[in-house]
């Protein structure tokens, strides 16, 4: 019998959650520092968590979760991994920032050009919205040109010309989804269909010479798990080659989780610019950008693109980068991990399948996400946005079990090297608990 905390239906309780929820409301829009975090999606209030351990979450009433968010990505080792967590305590006593070069730069920066084929140069920030800002003046500095296309579904943070989704028609301007963003922000954003490669060199063709790139998620996971055949991404690059256009690939996902060159090397096409983050940090907050050094010395002090930041390659977050990246390079690891993933998913629809739930479980790496549909989902109109109700329900019973899923049904979900075979188990079956109850109440 495991010994650890997990509730039960009959234990579970967000007494001490629900107070701290309530004072932060008081403090932070919201409550929060990051919209999702609210539980507006599933049902609340917010769980407030004190501790992680491996694949483990420990929130402030005491129970145990089996961690399936692992903070959106980064945790691809698990919490507090011992050779990561070495490393930060002994590069933090020594000065947190400089504001200066340190060695890390260069032991991070040499571990990850020696092991990327299709990039020469890098440029560290400090999340991946700031990689996306960066690689995005860096393509229109090198082409001269100003308007961008897009894919709807596939997010790229926070940027002001990527918060649009596409008007009415096929291939449209983008319309903005946030305040504050002025419409001429969002004219100079195109936005097309996922998976279409009609809508794509339509696009192309209408804008001839005035685009500068297309930007999209290689492993559209950000808006649900879009899977795209992989003759649409080589058909993508075929096409920006041939009208002049660079190609954005947005790994700060995909990079270093399904395989140390992420998606541009699962599928073996070679973007212009890649953007990394999550996973780069090793749970630091930190972001790269990174292509060609005949694009790269585009970026000041070396050419007229200009790009700055204060804790920009600080010190701890680059040596938690190199001790997490350092683990992935370890012979068979991500064979291993892709393994643990495709069996634990396999244990669910097995299950759902034996009970007709109209339940799937699409994977690539060590990402899964649970959908309530039997369709392949290429494009995020294709998703019924009714049936996240089943997630909402899903979401709590699992909770009551002691499984942790990020607070939305359009999120995907994480195994990392520290979910061991036993976890996985556990998992799985208070999931399938948890599906009983959506579907026979």
């Amino acid at each position: 019998m495991n010994s650890r905390p997990y509730p039960t239906p009959a234990t579970f309780t967000r007494a001490r959650s629900g107070e701290l929820f309530e004072t932060a409301k008081t403090y932070f829009p919201g409550g929060v520092h990051s919209p999702v975090r609210a539980f507006k999606s599933v049902q609340g209030p917010a769980i407030f968590f004190e501790r992680g351990e491996g694949c483990h979450l420990f929130d402030v009433d005491g129970q145990a979760f089996v961690d399936f968010c692992c903070s959106w990505g980064p945790l691809i080792l698990g919490h507090v991994h011992p050779a990561v967590l070495e490393r930060v305590q002994t590069t933090a006593a020594n000065g947190m920032s400089f504001g200066t070069p340190t060695p890390h730069d260069n032991l991070i920066g040499k571990l990850i050009l020696d092991n990327h084929r299709f990039i020469e140069m890098i440029r560290f920030v400090s999340s991946g919205t700031e990689a996306v800002m960066s690689a995005l003046r860096l393509a229109r500095g090198v082409t001269g040109r100003s308007k961008v296309i897009k894919f709807e579904g596939c997010y790229h943070g926070h940027v002001d010309s990527m918060l649009v989704k596409a008007g009415s028609g096929l291939v449209t301007f983008g319309i903005s989804t946030s305040a504050g963003i002025p419409e001429a922000y969002a004219q100079e954003t195109i936005v097309v269909p996922l998976a279409d490669p009609e809508a794509l060199e339509s696009a192309l063709r209408q804008n001839a010479g005035e685009v500068a790139c297309v930007i999209i998620e290689p492993i559209p996971a950000n808006n649900g798990l879009l899977l795209q055949n992989i003759e649409f991404l080589q058909f993508l690059r075929e096409k920006t080659r041939e009208y002049g256009v660079l190609l954005i690939f947005d790994e700060v996902i995909s990079g270093f989780r399904v395989g140390f060159e992420g998606a541009a090397g699962l599928y073996d096409i070679e973007p212009d610019i890649l953007t990394f983050g999550k996973i780069i940090g090793g749970g630091m907050p930190v972001g790269a950008y990174a292509a060609s050094r005949a694009i790269m010395e585009n970026v000041a002090p070396m050419g007229p693109v200009y790009q700055a930041g204060t804790l920009s390659a600080n010190p701890v977050a680059m040596a938690a980068g190199f001790a997490t990246l350092t683990e992935l390079l370890k012979p068979g690891f991500y064979e291993s991990l892709e393994e643990k993933t495709a069996q634990f998913t396999m244990h669910l629809q097995a299950y759902c399948d034996t009970r007709g739930y109209e339940v799937t479980f699409p994977h690539v790496g060590s990402i899964f996400w649970p959908t309530f549909t039997r369709k392949h989902i290429h494009r995020s109109d294709e998703i019924d946005g009714s049936r996240m109700d089943f997630f909402k329900t899903m979401h709590l019973e699992c909770l009551k079990r002691g499984v942790y899923f990020g607070p939305s049904g359009y999120e995907v979900g994480f195994v990392s090297a520290a979910h061991t075979e036993a976890d996985l188990d556990f998992a799985a079956e208070m999931i399938c608990e948890s599906l009983d109850v959506v579907f026979e109440g």
